[in-house]
């Protein structure tokens, strides 16, 4: 680790953390001379004046294999050390860690102690050693609690601890809590602050600052509130001063409202003032002031939302915050909502206080250059306020710890979100079918699933779905139950729900003697239920309570329009929906009133809210999102399968040695490519190479089939696309044929043409796609479709991101249209299925292990009832340094 890196500590306090050099020797022989000396003494088994300058000698010399030394700085100041030196033994490092004494019990050894064993595992060390006083309690609680297998073994006034580098799950949890518990304390003052003060705030009307100071006070914010003005005395009644160091009191929260050349200043004061965060809805920074910006948030440790955003709002009771210049107060509710785009933030807020769901808290996001939508699901998670989570998300900055947050934070909450960006005016340049299959819309799509996030694509989509997470429990299954009181209507509805993917199950038996008992004459009863004009309230009411106790129906969906009939009745059809049937509890019950203005709306009902809608397809889009999240939080979280046979070592010389000779990647040759799959177990169609005629003939009868049959296909650096080249003979007998293939081949591609591979023709089966992209942003994404020349034409392809877990590798094979006739459809009998998932696994591994895969493409892979194996294999590796995707660090 050369770069520094920032991070929080556990009162939610930013540290940076970077590489000791010889420049820092003076710094960390005063950090050790200003400890105690019972700190010393615990550090160093004695004291010693010669302790400080030895241990800053070690640990500035120039760099050295096997060494590494961190040091974490705060408030302009050394805090902590931590270094590792590799003993003789090539899989150990022995460690030793300190830590200021005015910094102790903040969770400075800890986060050290993370980063170093992230180093450590990139050195290819397994294990830490350590020694300790037994009466070093502080010390030894820091390793026991880590989360890392751990083994002690005492000597007399000593502790000898070993402590294990593999990341488990226990290792993953418990830095996951940690982050979470760091990052929620770093937003108190963003959320919940005690003091605002607002920059820019304008004296005449017309300002972003002024309109923000407004909402501020009419809102009646219950903490202080001040204006940092540069001439005025107050401003809208509120006091001012000139600078930030000259308020009466530091305030928590600075509202930065100043033009974009003046940011960089105000920022500075407020760093120097002690602010603990930043809302900047300025626009229009360029890169130096961007940086500017962000360099001096985490030089003095505060926490920045935006800049060019809305603001931010919490309706708490006790706090009343509205730090936003929408024109409307946000309505005080249960919904947490972080948007990038200020124009989504007020129409979300809108709809959301019309459905009466309202908002906890709201943060518009804007540029993101820090807090970011999974700062704010880890807030939500732990406020005891939120129970539904709404997101708008341009970009994501990391989106594993996204991921892993989503993942948790959904199994307690609905997590939607609108899923922009989905189309892009050209596909980034991409040479194999496996990086032409993934767009950036797969990519996303592939997080959203595995995270399960309800995706929705419009914003109106998004709030129908938020409608039904809200007031309704959520269906048990697919089958829906569609009732109407007018033919038309029931019709659009079955069909909107068997667009969305939901089952419409004809009704039958009992059933149906039951519901024509009840309804008028002539209706029809098979599902959808026409109960006709006649209906009336008590008797849909009647038909309602039957369908819910049917376990054949999971949810219903009632079509209403009004009618000459129910108004000479005075019968209310509507009524009979909201009235207590005592079924809501297990049943989900969601209508659509075709002569409703609204798109949806929440009314009221006895046992709760009843959502309604305009349009079928809404209410059967919203139906099927919550059908989606039910299976997903119905299923228990899967795991990455551990895939035995694999030499990750050797896989990594391979990579290595082909870096090292093409400094910027490529593609490699099929020698190369071959013996990276071997390191993983990836089956492969059995082959030669051939750099001549006789080569040809020679390997044709080594590796001829039953049929006698052989391939030849041509190869030279730069083809990618075979068949588009006309660059392969099939269905080659006897060596006449084999020498004439090869010579023409020789032939039209003289020049280019370095060598070509034989095997045997291959057996029947279905012809399958698999593949990896290395996305720069959100990691490898394995790749997995129908296969053969026409892979791209036919587009059947799913994506999900590894590692992958058992639960992914099944969605995976079971989600493209192809998917049946891997199952037998057709009457061919199922293919090797576990086989299909071990080699989508081992890819998985690959990809999680080399970060230089940058695509792999295996088209097409055959597969059939006793085996599968690859008949073509492309490899691109590009040079990338590994990245901990757990190590806790802001962005």
């Amino acid at each position: 680790m050369n770069e520094a890196r920032h991070a929080l500590l556990a009162d939610g306090t930013t540290v940076r953390i970077r590489a000791a050099t010889d420049a820092d020797h003076d710094a960390v022989r005063t950090f050790y001379e200003e400890m105690s000396a019972e700190n010393l003494r615990l550090r160093f088994f004695g004291l010693s004046r010669s302790s400080a300058r030895m241990a800053a000698d070690r640990m500035c010399k120039a760099a050295r294999p096997g060494y590494h030394g961190l040091l974490a700085e705060a408030e302009g100041r050394l805090i902590g050390v931590a270094e590792y030196e590799r003993t003789a033994d090539k899989d150990l490092a022995e460690i030793a860690l300190a830590v200021s004494d005015a910094w102790h019990h903040r969770g400075v050894g800890t986060l050290l102690l993370e980063h170093l064993a992230s180093a450590a595992r990139q050195d290819d060390i397994s294990a830490f050693t350590a020694d300790a006083l037994a009466e070093n309690h502080e010390m030894l609680k820091v390793f026991a609690d880590l989360g890392l297998r751990t083994a002690r073994r005492f000597d007399g006034p000593e502790v000898h601890c070993t402590v294990q580098l593999a990341p488990s799950d226990d290792y993953l949890t418990a830095v996951e809590e940690r982050g979470r518990a760091a990052d929620v304390a770093s937003l108190i003052p963003v959320l919940r602050p005690r003091s605002v003060a607002v920059a820019g705030a304008g004296r005449k009307p017309g300002s972003v600052g002024r309109a923000l100071l407004h909402n501020l006070r009419t809102g009646n914010y219950t903490g202080s509130l001040y204006v940092v003005h540069p001439q005025a005395a107050s401003v809208l009644g509120v006091r001012a001063a000139p600078t930030v160091s000259a308020l009466p009191q530091v305030p928590d929260l600075v509202v930065v409202a100043v033009p974009a050349a003046q940011v960089g200043a105000v920022a500075t004061d407020c760093g120097k003032a002690g602010v603990r965060a930043l809302l900047v809805v300025t626009a229009g920074l360029d890169a130096t002031q961007a940086a500017t910006l962000l360099e001096t948030c985490r030089t003095y440790g505060m926490r920045c939302v935006g800049p060019n955003c809305l603001g931010l709002a919490n309706t708490d009771e006790d706090l009343r915050l509205d730090a936003t210049f929408t024109a409307a107060h946000p309505r005080p509710g249960t919904a947490g909502v972080a948007v990038q785009s200020g124009g989504v933030g007020i129409a979300l807020l809108g709809g959301l206080a019309r459905l009466g769901i309202g908002v906890s808290t709201f943060v518009s996001l804007g540029d993101k250059y820090d807090v970011s939508g999974n700062d704010l699901l880890q807030w939500w998670e732990s406020d005891g306020r939120t129970d539904l989570a709404l997101l708008h998300l341009e970009s994501f900055g990391n989106p594993r710890a996204f991921s892993h947050t989503a993942r948790r934070v959904t199994r307690r909450m609905p997590v939607l979100t609108v899923d922009a960006g989905r189309t892009e005016a050209g596909r980034r340049a991409a040479a194999s079918h496996s990086a032409a299959a993934a767009t950036r819309t797969m990519t996303r799509q592939a997080l959203f699933l595995q995270a399960g996030v309800t995706a929705t694509r419009t914003i109106p989509e998004l709030l129908g779905a938020a409608a039904l997470l809200h007031a309704q429990p959520l269906p048990s299954g697919d089958r829906v139950a569609v009732v109407t009181n007018a033919g038309g209507a029931g019709v659009l509805a079955a069909d909107a729900c068997a667009e969305a993917g939901l089952t419409v199950p004809e009704l039958g038996g009992e059933l149906v003697d039951r519901l024509l008992s009840v309804l008028p004459a002539g209706a029809a009863v098979t599902n959808p239920v026409d109960a006709t004009a006649a209906v009336s309230e008590g008797e849909l009411r009647t038909c309602l309570d039957i369908l819910a106790a049917s376990p054949a129906v999971d949810a219903i969906l009632v079509a209403l329009v009004p009618t000459a009939v129910s108004v000479a009745t005075g019968d209310d059809l509507v009524r009979s929906l909201t009235r207590d049937h005592g079924f809501r509890h297990h049943r989900t019950l969601a209508a659509v009133l075709l002569d409703q203005a609204e798109p949806v709306r929440l009314l009221p009902a006895d046992d709760g809210l009843l959502p309604a809608y305009a349009d079928p397809q809404a209410a059967a889009r919203s139906l099927a999102h919550a059908v989606t999240r039910g299976r997903w939080l119905a299923r228990p979280a899967g795991t990455v399968p551990v895939v035995a046979d694999t030499d990750p070592g050797r896989a990594k010389e391979v990579v290595d040695t082909y870096l090292a000779a093409h400094e910027d990647g490529g593609w490699l040759d099929p020698v190369r490519c071959a013996a990276l799959l071997d390191c993983y177990g990836i089956p492969q169609l059995p082959w030669a190479w051939a750099t001549s005629e006789d080569d040809a003939v020679l390997a044709a009868e080594r590796l001829r089939g039953p049929d006698g049959l052989v391939v030849l296909k041509a190869y030279w650096p730069g083809l990618l696309h075979k068949s588009q080249e006309h660059a392969l003979h099939l269905d080659l007998r006897g060596d006449s044929q084999v020498r004439a293939a090869y010579r023409d081949l020789e032939t039209r591609f003289a020049g280019l043409m370095t060598g070509a591979i034989v095997q045997p023709l291959a057996r029947r089966g279905i012809e399958l796609v698999a593949g990896v992209v290395q996305d720069a942003v959100f990691g490898p994404l394995v790749l997995f479709g129908l296969g053969g020349t026409a892979t791209e034409v036919l587009a059947d392809h799913a994506a999900r991101l590894a590692p992958l877990t058992d639960h992914d590798v099944h969605d995976l094979i079971t989600a493209p249209r192809c998917a049946p006739l891997l199952f037998g459809h057709g009457g061919e009998g199922p293919v090797d299925l576990e086989g299909l998932e071990q080699l989508l696994l081992r890819l998985s591994r690959m990809a999680s292990d080399l970060p230089q895969l940058a695509e792999a493409d295996l088209n097409p892979v055959l597969a059939w009832g006793g085996g599968v194996t690859a008949l073509d294999a492309r490899i691109r590796l590009a040079p990338a340094r590994p990245q901990d995707p757990y190590l806790r660090r802001l962005r």
